[in-house]
């Protein structure tokens, strides 16, 4: 066990992660050179590469904890290496999978300067101007959306935990502020909370770690356009009333993950207000999209929302984690979240400034913000809409495609998600097409040229393909169909030869 000199003159500490400026300087120097060389080869390499769990473990190997550290010059570049030889690119310009955004080169220096400052982003006297930074940040992304002046919320991790944030505050808002003492027991209210079928699975979460059960969230069914169905929620709200129960909260999804569907918003928020329910808004994904004039018209109804959710992560070009929970009357996040124990003294009164532990739930936070605030910073709102807009236009660009192609049939096409699948000649049966479909999607993301993810439609299983990607450009949609039928052809002869 090592010793600290405690008599005599003082002695230089010798701690094993202490690195003087000179080493942190080339080092870094090194790094961003590295970084950019990888980020200019990103188009030319593949999407991904056919990877299992033993190979990868085994270029980790089995080693120990090592005994005595490595040198951070030789530490740096070869982890790199590893990453850029071994993954998934979700910054690649044909990912067109899960919705994760290329990561814009200014949110990862944001990192790096919010990681050497190291703010904790719990209280304000520990954060002054970091704290500060999120509130600003917070007020632009509420602009971005058109969500009312006075609004407010806060960075998490992403769109599950913004939703969590919504859903506690609709929680302790509805039920009175014995909830948070008695819980729902002895509150004595059985909530129901209500979303389509579309809706993220992090409903049944929330509903399973919030106490109310997965039984208490009512599926409501989606019509030809795959948005709620109006009618069957305000019946199925009226029969849970003549049960018994208590309506809790309507979950209304701003760009649902299969084809990117925009629930009836408007009609949504009148609803919930006369029947004094909470209205929240899933708007992980597409509210962002709000920010563009020409997009579905419920998009610009989000100010009817008591709260909402978004992931700068997503459409805002932020490398990962960055959600936001907006909520419209920002007490309810203190009502919900607010505990002050001895141990905390960050100021007493109305005026005292922001203490962010007291609005979710975390108390020790990061400086995510700095990333976000500094995106919004280099982008402008003009330069945000822009490159939502052309992602959407980008996606109809390959919808266009894929419909001209006689070997496919386009499906659905929702801001940026497309849905599609291939239709080999004279395959006409669904088990059949759901089959061959779910295989061809296995083998493009093998081969890695392009990398598509899936959805079910009316039971079809279709291939999906959604843009949001600075990095995207119409080169790289106009490949996309021959790659995806070249792939599919081959199957064919393939399996037509095995036959």
């Amino acid at each position: 066990m090592g010793k600290v000199h405690t008599e005599g003159d003082p002695q230089p500490r010798d701690a094993a992660l202490a690195t003087d400026s000179d080493e942190f300087r080339a080092a870094g120097h090194a790094l961003v050179d590295q970084l950019a060389d990888f980020l200019t080869s990103l188009p030319e390499r593949p999407v991904t590469r056919d990877l299992d769990q033993p190979a990868v473990r085994d270029l980790l190997g089995t080693r120990p904890l090592p005994e005595h550290g490595e040198d951070l010059a030789a530490v740096l570049p070869t982890t790199v290496e590893l990453l850029a030889d071994n993954s998934l690119f979700n910054s690649h310009p044909k990912f067109m999978a899960y919705i994760t955004s290329s990561a814009a080169p200014v949110g990862a220096l944001g990192d790096l300067i919010a990681a050497v400052m190291n703010p904790n982003l719990g209280g304000w006297t520990l954060s002054a101007v970091a704290s500060e930074i999120e509130t600003q940040t917070v007020q632009w992304i509420a602009e971005l959306l058109r969500y009312p002046s006075g609004s407010g919320g806060l960075l998490v991790s992403g769109g599950n935990v913004a939703n969590f944030i919504g859903f506690l505050a609709a929680r302790r808002a509805k039920t009175g502020a014995d909830i948070r003492e008695k819980g729902l027991i002895q509150n004595g209210q059985r909530l129901t909370v209500y979303c389509s079928s579309g809706t993220h699975t992090w409903i049944q979460k929330a509903a399973d770690l919030f106490g109310l059960g997965t039984e208490a969230v009512r599926w409501i069914p989606a019509d030809a356009d795959h948005r709620m169905d109006m009618a069957q929620l305000e019946a199925t709200i009226q029969a849970d009333r003549e049960a018994g129960f208590t309506p809790l909260l309507v979950v209304g999804t701003a760009g649902t993950v299969g084809v990117g569907a925009v629930d009836p918003l408007r009609e949504i928020g009148a609803l919930c207000q006369r029947e004094d329910i909470w209205f929240h808004v899933d708007g992980a994904y597409g509210a962002l999209a709000a920010a563009v004039d020409d997009v579905p018209a419920d998009l610009h109804a989000l100010a009817l929302a008591d709260s909402v959710a978004v992931d700068p992560h997503k459409w805002l070009y932020t490398p990962l984690e960055a959600g936001c929970a907006l909520l419209k009357d920002p007490r309810h996040l203190v009502d919900a979240f607010s505990f002050t124990p001895e141990y905390y003294f960050f100021g007493e009164g109305e005026d005292r400034p922001i203490n962010y532990y007291e609005l979710g739930l975390q108390n020790s936070r990061g400086f995510r913000a700095l990333k976000v605030w500094l995106g919004l910073r280099v982008a402008g709102r003009a330069g945000a809409a822009k490159m939502i807009e052309d992602d959407i236009a980008l996606t109809e660009r390959l919808h266009g495609r894929i419909d001209e192609h006689p070997d496919f049939e386009a499906r659905t096409l929702s801001l940026s998600i497309s849905t599609f699948r291939y239709m080999p000649a004279g395959m006409e049966a669904q088990e059949d097409l759901n089959r061959f479909n779910q295989a061809l999607l296995e083998r493009l993301q093998e081969e890695g040229k392009f990398y598509p993810s899936n959805a079910i439609v009316d039971g079809d299983f279709l291939l999906r393909a959604c843009v949001v990607n600075f990095r995207t450009e119409a080169k790289d949609v106009d490949e996309i169909p021959e790659i995806v039928a070249a792939t599919a052809r081959a199957m064919l002869e393939t399996s037509a030869v095995s036959e």
